[in-house]
């Protein structure tokens, strides 16, 4: 019945422990995908924000060269109103265009600083999504190592147990197999007494000489069985000590017929 049954009391039910196993490599997927989420949405945050400080330089530029532009036109207009007159009316088209390209750059401006205040929004709110998803991982992951350690101690324990339980299965057929054959080689050997007695006669010993050296070979194959016998449930008990498994199988012994 050895790891067929829940362990309690880390189980319910059988699986627990491995169920437990798989939705932490979920969790750990979850995490590494937020992560990567979290990476990628910060790298366009930044691309984005340095594009739009880039914009917005190139905007103040314009607006300052188009500010001096305007000042310089004043000034001609006044010194050589004359002279310039239709040039004045083309400067004058050329101001209008001037202030409307400075209306739309600030325009531009302030839409690119509620853009920016919106990534940075955004950015925090992921920010603080990560770390509260992180935290909340780590000491899930905590739990499940610390129930997963002390998983593997039981099961190491069960395992001594279950290896000293074949140990001692094997222990007992070894012993029980040599005692039957020991038995055997007991009463064989008593037969063999008995017909070497019955042979000191000089009439009786031709007739028994065929009978005891069949007693005797009889009795070296047992011995030879036995030897081998105990040597295989030796080197099975030796193979389950040092981790083996599948070993628990009785060692199959040759029946000699009595002769």
């Amino acid at each position: 019945e050895t790891n067929t049954l829940p362990f309690h009391p880390f189980e319910n039910q059988q699986g627990d422990i491995l169920r437990m196993e798989k939705e932490h490599q979920v969790l750990k997927e979850q995490l590494r995908e937020a992560e990567e989420k979290f990476e990628q949405l910060q790298s366009r945050s930044s691309e984005e924000i340095g594009a739009l400080e880039e914009l917005l330089k190139k905007s103040i530029e314009e607006t300052e060269v188009s500010q001096n532009e305007l000042d310089w036109f004043h000034q001609d207009s006044e010194t050589q109103m004359k002279k310039w007159q239709q040039e004045k009316k083309e400067k004058r088209e050329n101001l209008k265009a001037l202030k409307g390209t400075a209306k739309k750059h600030s325009d531009t401006n302030e839409r690119y600083v509620k853009t920016i205040d919106e990534k940075e929004k955004q950015y925090n709110v992921c920010l603080n999504t990560f770390l509260e998803t992180s935290n909340k991982f780590a000491n899930e992951k905590g739990k499940l190592e610390e129930l997963i350690k002390k998983s593997q101690g039981d099961s190491q324990e069960c395992e001594k147990r279950a290896v000293k339980a074949e140990v001692s299965v094997l222990q007992t057929w070894k012993e029980t197999e040599m005692w039957k054959l020991q038995g055997t080689i007991a009463k064989a050997e008593g037969n063999l007494r008995v017909l070497k007695a019955l042979s000191s006669s000089a009439s009786a010993a031709p007739v028994l000489k065929s009978q005891i050296d069949s007693w005797e070979i009889f009795i070296s194959n047992v011995k030879k069985e036995l030897e081998k016998v105990e040597a295989e449930y030796e080197e099975k008990i030796e193979l389950v000590k040092n981790g083996a498994r599948n070993c628990v199988s009785r060692v199959e012994i040759v029946d000699f017929p009595c002769p």
